[in-house]
């Protein structure tokens, strides 16, 4: 075969967004098993791929060819004359020989994007020719421009091309031909085969490669109309015309060219000649240049010990200083002096400018941060370790992530470039895949297949991260099938299996950023991140980006940081701004009393709304359970909520063992200082660290890679560690079962342990947001609601906090144009609606009526409205929008006056506008009114209009707040609603799948629909959309159940439902089987009313309150006690006659005053 050897040198992989279908380690693989030594890669235009294909090259043992298919203007880069993407730039097969030619890929890669950007990156013959040196240039597939001039007979126009390559890149350039079963593709050949005969040019046969097999051609086909956003259908959409762009063997390339055999025969000697030797144990981190042309380390190491004496005085503790001493230290030896005070310095520059920011994470361990004042806890005072955060017998850098203020992030990025030089900073690339639901829905949508069957199909894949389409169907029997039972959906799973994780597009990680030490295209190509199909795309447009993931940055030795936008800090310093402005109170965040007892009584009373990570109703009800005193228990929270310490009872072990109910049992004395703080519970990894450490003799560092070992189930490390543990026990005087034990104990719950670095740093934030909200609730919760404005899949989180400011005393009042101003705020202890909180009223259009009032006064009717403010900022569907919210109530006429008035108001005020540009004053413009006369004036005009009715007036608020403001369609229901649900529509967020619930609402966007098959002979069933006071659900009802409530579904109309919680998508559903009117629910589901009581919670006073509470409405309903002890065991206790209630009557807001809400139930 020494003879008959070939590699493949034109190879695109999904790095070709949604043009090529194969992933690289299949690639690598399959160019393996069919005896092939080397294998180029060729994407369209990037070089995305280029670290990941020489890692995996390596690995397998095959040789890398780095290259990339360049698109080159036909002009020049600059040129924008092409009116469609096929015009905008020839293909062009590019390899890199040797260092210099990767090089040199990469600079050409760089400029193609951020020069040469129109409809595709594009590069041009002068910079071909300034970075020729090193690289292979092929002439390319049919649609190069050699090929070009070809199909066209312009033979010497393609001999002079020809020519000029040959002479750019001397024995470098060859002519490529190819056969992938399209009569094009004969044609170049002819010609490009005459050509290189004449000039003596080297030929080379390629097969131009989108995937791996024939079989695959179908996937591949689908993959481009979803590019081109056509249906497979389409006769006239763009297709590849064969089966043949595969991966050939050898044997099929020499049969396929059998009077080419040089030609094939040399690309082997083509990729031989190739040889990149990439070192990725060279660092590229910028240089931080210190002052007085002192050392980084010394320099380091200053700041240290000024900061030591800001947080700890003139004399900070020996633990502080050995501690301190000992960090430098490592982290000057590995050489990361610099990078800490990159870090220190741009948050030195936020804080100067009034940017809140605190670090997150395992950073938080390092007492270099504390000092620095980049994280805000004390690693001292909470048992946080250093080599969690680094670890000295590793050579990467440590992530330092630095949250700052959402709405002034990019402040601080701007700073990191200035300092180190535009060219030297970028963010950083991320890629969006085709994940399990994705992949269905893309196929489904090019095979035109009705959404809600796609839908259904969607809905079949659980929402558990990273699961794929094959665990789906290996766990779903319906799953399997729908896919049986029909061709055509079976088709559609058998091409989205395929295409699973295939790359979709190019974005921009949300925090990332990278710097280096000189240019970044030294080391990185770059790109503009931009929309498709934005032709318009100018060179200084769009987002700086590498083409390379963040783990490829790190590979290949660059310091990639986050700067992570934290809506909360946003929020935080905007109420504390409030609050300075209202009752002239600085508030330090940083010092505020961590033992204050009126904020933990906010937290034991579970009214932890907007509180930063504790505002979900499943942590609210375990703070009301936990009953927190102090910020170690916050700490604690923030790590135990979570899945792992809930199931495995470690949560509840934590509660009992705090109030005494349980004595924590300790193996050794050891275990006893370490754990005492949560109780005997291992709650974090850094306590398993330090028991490993303290008992086992094991290194810190060695310890944290034991816990990975363990949450990975790596058993050939943990045996290892078991054995070392062991060992060093007992040369510390313990035996060898009780030594086995611990280990077995750290085992058992060391995978749950958590990061209590990144818990005490967030612990300290929720504290700060509860202590703000009790101590100044309506400046916090105005700053909450402006937080969430911009979200705009968080209206229902607006809608909460709006209802939970209420009900914590605080007014809200409704926009008003004299009034509000652009954000929530706060006067006279009350919040005034941000005005851009209304949908359609963006930042620009609030922010013109507020200066307007400001510099002018207040608007006195809807002619002098529109006047005065810039109709081309506040546009007529802006108004009407602002009319509908109530925002113009204040202007003496009702909604529908206003909206009958608005066209006539417009039109007087560009008149008027017109006017006054011309110069032509009107007759009467210098008359002056007296006020009089103007409020003649104005009701002159005011027609007599029917008002909107409430329904008109609430729908009409709902559409342009997301909610009804003035008041509720089920303000008169909501005595029934809050006495027959079993939840509400937020409380589903925290239910499992199948929990069965009872809902009270108003039923909105009903959508009658069939299905394909007949069950039972019924196909009509019923999607819509349940709203209650606090949010809404996406609800179905099947064909059978359908059949029997048909009648009952009719939009906004108020009923009850029962069904099964649905946990298909990130938002739960509901599956309804059965409706009830309002008048049926008091006899269907008044059965019995149903008391939670939970032992240790409530005490035996609380439960004589509730009987006196009973017997004030007597009835014909029975009244259970459920009594749940400290183990979850359930009890359930009915009460006597003389406690039986009137389900109508009976007081549900007395008996949640004693048992909380939701605890209160009638079923």
């Amino acid at each position: 075969m020494a003879d008959k050897s070939f590699a493949h040198l034109h190879c695109h992989t999904h790095y070709s967004l949604l043009d090529g279908a194969s992933r690289i380690p299949e690639l690598v693989n399959y160019v393996k098993q069919q005896g092939m030594n080397s294998v180029a890669l060729t994407d369209h235009g990037n070089l995305y791929g280029a670290i990941e294909f020489y890692k995996e090259c390596r690995a397998g043992g095959v040789n890398p060819i780095v290259g990339y298919e360049a698109y080159v203007a036909p002009k020049g880069r600059t040129d924008r004359d092409a009116k469609k993407r096929g015009d905008a730039g020839f293909h062009l097969t590019l390899l890199a020989k040797n260092n210099k030619g990767y090089q040199n890929l990469i600079k050409m890669a760089s400029i193609a994007f951020l020069e040469g950007y129109y409809y595709v990156p594009r590069i041009d013959k002068e910079i071909l020719k300034a970075h020729s040196e090193g690289i292979i240039c092929l002439s390319g597939c049919a649609s190069s421009e050699f090929s070009d001039f070809i199909l066209q007979e312009k033979h010497e126009e393609a001999t002079n091309l020809a020519r000029w390559f040959a002479k750019v890149f001397k024995d470098r350039f060859f002519v490529e031909i190819q056969n992938n079963g399209i009569p094009i593709q004969e044609e170049c050949a002819r010609g490009a085969i005459d050509i290189a005969n004449k000039l003596g040019l080297p030929l080379v046969a390629t097969s131009d490669a989108h995937y791996l097999r024939p079989e695959d051609s179908n996937a591949h086909d689908v993959l481009l109309c979803i590019n081109t956003g056509r249906l497979r259908t389409d006769e006239n959409r763009m297709k590849y015309g064969s089966d043949q762009f595969y991966i050939r063997s050898p044997q099929e390339m020499y049969k396929l060219f059998p009077n080419q055999e040089e030609a094939v025969k040399r690309s082997q000697e083509i990729a031989d000649t190739c040889d990149i030797q990439l070192d990725f144990s060279k660092r590229h981190f910028p240089v931080f240049s210190p002052p007085d042309k002192k050392t980084p380390e010394k320099y380091l190491t200053e700041l240290c010990n000024a900061g030591m004496k800001e947080r700890y005085g003139e004399n900070p503790p020996e633990a502080a200083k050995e501690r301190i001493e000992k960090e430098i230290g490592i982290i000057c030896r590995m050489g990361f002096a610099s990078y800490f005070l990159i870090v220190a310095d741009f948050v030195r520059f936020a804080t100067d400018k009034g940017i809140p920011s605190s670090a997150r994470g395992s950073a938080c361990g390092a007492l270099v941060s504390y000092v620095l004042k980049l994280s805000h806890v004390d690693p001292l005072e909470y048992g946080l370790l250093f080599e969690r955060f680094l670890d000295p017998n590793r050579s990467e850098a440590p992530d330092i992530d630095i949250d700052f203020c959402k709405e002034r992030r990019e402040e601080v990025i701007a700073y990191v470039r200035e300092k180190y030089g535009e060219e030297s900073v970028a963010q950083i690339a991320t890629f969006g895949t085709m994940a399990a639901r994705a992949a269905i829905k893309d196929v489904g949508r090019v095979f035109n297949i009705p959404l809600d069957r796609v839908t259904k199909l969607c809905e079949l894949v659980p929402e558990t991260p990273g699961i794929t389409l094959q665990e789906a169907i290996n766990g779903n029997s319906e799953f399997k099938h729908a896919i049986n039972d029909d061709p055509q959906i079976k088709e559609l799973m058998d091409i989205a299996l395929k295409l699973e994780g295939t790359n979709r597009n190019a974005g921009t990680h949300a925090a990332g950023v990278v710097i280096s030490n000189g240019p970044l295209t030294d080391y990185v190509p770059l790109q503009r991140i931009v929309r498709k199909g934005d032709e318009s795309q100018r060179k200084d447009e769009g987002v700086i980006t590498t083409q390379w993931v963040m783990g490829d940055l790190e590979t290949v030795g660059l310091l990639k940081m986050d700067f992570l936008g934290l809506r909360t800090l946003t929020a935080l310093d905007n109420a504390v701004r409030m609050i300075k402005k209202n009752h002239d109170v600085s508030i330090d965040l940083n010092s505020i009393p961590l033992d204050n007892k009126a904020t933990y009584d906010l937290l034991q009373k579970g009214d932890a709304k907007g509180v930063f990570q504790l505002d979900s109703s499943g942590i609210r009800e375990l703070l009301k359970r936990m009953k927190p005193d102090n910020i170690r228990d916050i700490i604690a929270i923030m790590a135990l909520y979570r899945p792992g310490p809930l199931e495995g009872g470690m949560v509840d072990s934590y509660i009992n063992r705090k109030h005494g109910r349980e004595k924590p049992v300790y193996a050794h004395a050891v275990m006893e200082q370490i754990l005492s703080e949560t109780f005997g519970v291992m709650v974090y990894q850094e306590q398993i660290m330090q028991i490993l450490n303290q008992l086992g003799g094991i290194e810190l560092s060695s310890a944290y890679a034991c816990i990975k070992a363990i949450s990975k189930k790596k058993h050939e490390i943990i045996d290892k560690r078991k054995e070392e543990f062991i060992r060093g026990a007992k040369e510390r005087g313990l035996d060898e079962k009780t030594s086995s034990d611990i280990f077995q104990l750290i085992v058992v719950f060391g995978g749950y342990g958590f990061n209590k670095s990144h818990s005490a740093a967030y612990a300290h934030i929720g504290f700060q947001t509860a202590y703000l909200k009790q101590h100044y609730r309506p400046e916090f919760m105005a700053a909450l609601l402006t937080s969430e404005i911009e979200d705009g899949n968080k209206r229902d989180s607006l809608v909460m906090h709006i209802d939970d400011a209420r009900r914590g005393g605080v007014e809200v009042c409704p926009p008003n144009i004299n009034f509000s101003d652009s954000d929530f705020v706060v006067e006279d202890g009350k919040i005034l609606f941000g005005l851009r909180a209304i949908k359609g009223c963006g930042g620009n259009a609030a922010a013109e009526i507020v200066r307007n009032r400001t510099e002018l006064g207040k608007y006195r009717d809807i002619f002098d409205f529109c006047e005065r403010i810039d109709l081309r900022v506040v546009s007529k569907g802006v108004i009407e929008k602002l009319i509908k919210a109530g925002a113009l109530d204040c202007l003496r006429a009702h909604r529908a006056q206003l909206m009958h008035l608005l066209p006539r108001a417009i039109k007087g005020a560009v008149d008027r506008q017109h006017d006054k540009k011309s110069g032509q004053g009107n007759l009467f413009a210098q008359v002056t009114e007296t006020p009089a006369e103007e409020d003649n004036n104005s009701k002159s005009v005011l027609i007599q209009v029917p008002e909107w009715n409430e329904t008109e007036k609430l729908k009409f608020e709902k559409e342009v707040l997301d909610f009804y403001f003035s008041s509720h369609p089920l303000t008169q229901f909501e005595k029934e609603i809050r006495r027959f649900s079993t939840h509400s529509c937020e409380q589903l967020r925290d239910l499992p799948a199948d929990h069965e619930v009872t809902l009270g609402g108003m039923i909105t966007q009903i959508r009658f629909m069939n299905t394909k098959k007949a069950k039972n002979g019924n196909t009509r069933y019923v999607r819509c959309r349940i709203e209650d006071f606090n949010g809404g659900v996406d609800c179905v009802m099947w064909p059978d159940d359908y059949l029997r409530y048909k009648d009952e579904y009719q939009e906004d109309r108020v009923c009850f439902f029962k069904g099964k919680v649905e946990r298909t998508r990130d938002e739960p559903g509901l599956i309804l089987q059965r409706v009830f009117s309002v008048e049926q629910a008091s006899k269907e589901l008044a059965k019995g009313l149903y008391l939670q009581v939970s032992l240790g919670t409530n005490k035996p006073h609380e439960i004589n309150q509730i009987a006196e509470i009973l017997k004030t409405s007597p009835g014909s309903c029975p009244v259970f006690l459920s009594v749940r002890d400290y183990a979850k065991n359930l009890c359930v206790l009915k009460l006597g006659r003389a406690f039986q209630v009137n389900p109508n009557r009976f007081p549900v807001e007395e008996l949640e005053e004693i048992l909380g809400q939701g605890n209160v139930k009638l079923s």
